[in-house]
């Protein structure tokens, strides 16, 4: 029987008088939520092309050096790290829409100050509250969404949250063509004013609810969500017996169903960063001038098309994967990223013939010491190399741990242990974006790409060994897996 309803719940009827779920509102719930995953795009995006124009401007009070540039690029996912607690603590009690309406205040005022800025510090401060938001945001956003979905759609909808990521980094790099830095900040404000109007009439979720004895509200957002025609009091009594009243205490973390799943949450964000592609994303612009391709041309131009691949593989990702299942896209992420890094790897040690010149952190990727005829000979493997790598990332790494981090943790500890993995994220993208200019200088720029390469690999047996795959399961049934083991 409970088998039966569970189909009629997620629209596999039988025939029509099973009731079915209507997805619209729920999809539109939703793009509520994903305009904070878009406005944190535009947050990552907005230093690529902003960086060479700082670095040029006539102001000697905004101008940077190379140091400053790195410090720009970098100092939000400090933000981001500090926003990551504070989104933990906010999403359990204060709720996961009201979590997500307040972190429009930080992406509104930072940019306000950068817009304002008289001096390189304000705009520290800026991008600083701005990374608070995007902090808040990676952490709300896939949580608020894991909760509303249903499993049919679940994937579908959690890989929403890095398409629209992307999105924005493309934005950011397609209006950074044409308008200056000021105006780049006042466009990058609009979608989180949009996705504060807009999550003022969307539902909290019903498992947040439920969790505070809120039965009747949680029964008005299944309605909201599921439409009319769902068995509400059904999915009801499904969320509650997994609801686990008692609070988390810290010996509980002895507990496997609560130290396995934070491991596992907390590898799968590391690797997803140290695979390189922040260091890559943040500074698209200037690597693309550094490195001198010229088979695209205008290296902003070279930007968008990579910001453009990796929004069309986010959203074949998004599409495939509550098809595919977790790990398989996982499996083709990596194997296809570990390939393209060593291949770069390979192209820079091929062209760069001076290792002075390849070691200088401040030339990154200097290509003058090339042979002539070397770079413009094999350019277009440092091109395949990049668009394999962004492909590659979109697929799996960059959408399906968010996804899972969304999904694996109790309910009771969801708050907690999504801000240690938020946290754990946004300090390697720190430590990644900030130091790759001394692992360029350190292990050369061909060194720093085989090193991408081999955290590739291990993330493929990491996944092999320890990930589960979630497809087609509620949270309840995921929480249960881990209380089993």
């Amino acid at each position: 029987m409970a088998a039966e309803e569970s189909r009629c719940l997620l629209g596999h009827t039988a025939s029509d008088s099973c009731p079915r779920v209507q997805n619209k509102k729920l999809y539109l719930a939703t793009f509520a939520a994903v305009l904070g995953p878009l406005s944190f795009g535009f947050v990552l995006g907005y230093s690529s092309p902003v960086i060479p124009e700082l670095r040029k401007i006539s102001d000697p009070k905004l101008r940077m050096d190379s140091s400053q540039a790195s410090w720009f690029g970098s100092v939000v996912t400090l933000g981001a790290a500090a926003g990551g607690i504070l989104g933990g603590y906010l999403v359990d009690k204060v709720g996961r829409k009201l979590s997500l309406m307040l972190c429009s205040i930080p992406y509104v005022f930072g940019y306000i100050v950068i817009i304002s800025a008289q001096n390189v510090w304000m705009l520290y401060f800026g991008r600083t509250l701005t990374g608070l938001a995007s902090g808040i945001t990676s952490l709300v956003v896939p949580v608020y969404i894991s909760e509303v979905s249903h499993p049919k759609v679940r994937g579908m909808l959690g890989s929403c949250v890095q398409l629209m990521v992307v999105t924005g980094i493309l934005g950011a790099y397609v209006a950074g063509v044409t308008l200056k830095w000021r105006w780049l900040a006042v466009l990058c404000s609009f979608p989180s004013c949009i996705m504060l109007l807009f999550m003022s009439f969307m539902p909290e979720t019903p498992r947040f609810l439920l969790n505070r004895n809120n039965h009747s509200e949680a029964i008005a957002s299944l309605h909201f969500l599921r439409g009319p025609h769902a068995d509400h009091e059904w999915e009801c009594r499904q969320i509650e017996a997994g609801v686990q009243e008692e609070g988390l205490n810290l010996s509980e973390f002895k507990n496997p169903s609560i130290y396995r799943p934070l491991l596992i949450g907390m590898a799968l964000m590391f690797f997803q960063q140290v695979t390189g592609i922040n260091a890559v994303m943040f500074y698209a612009e200037t690597i693309f001038e550094d490195a001198n391709f010229k088979v695209i041309g205008d290296s902003r131009m070279a930007s968008v098309v990579v910001a453009s691949i990796q929004v069309c593989f986010t959203a074949v990702a998004a599409l495939t994967i509550d098809k595919t299942g977790r790990k398989v896209l996982l499996y083709i992420s990596g194997i296809i990223m570990a390939l393209s890094t060593a291949l770069f790897g390979l192209y820079f040690k091929m062209v760069l013939s001076n290792r002075n010149n390849s070691s200088n952190p401040d030339t990154w990727f200097t290509l003058n010491s090339a042979s002539p005829g070397t770079e413009s000979s094999i350019s277009w493997l440092a091109v395949v190399s990049l668009g394999l790598f962004v492909a590659g990332f979109a697929l799996g790494w960059g959408p399906v741990p968010w996804l899972v981090i969304s999904e694996i943790f109790p309910l009771k500890a969801r708050g907690i242990l999504s801000s240690a993995c938020v946290l754990t994220n946004w300090v390697m993208a720190f430590l990644v974006t900030k130091e790759f200019h001394d692992f360029i200088g350190f292990l050369t720029s061909s060194g720093t790409f085989w090193l991408f390469s081999a955290f590739c690999c291990l993330s493929i047996t990491f996944t092999a060994f320890y990930v589960p795959e979630t497809k087609g399961q509620t949270l309840e049934q995921i929480e249960a897996y881990f209380r089993r083991s």
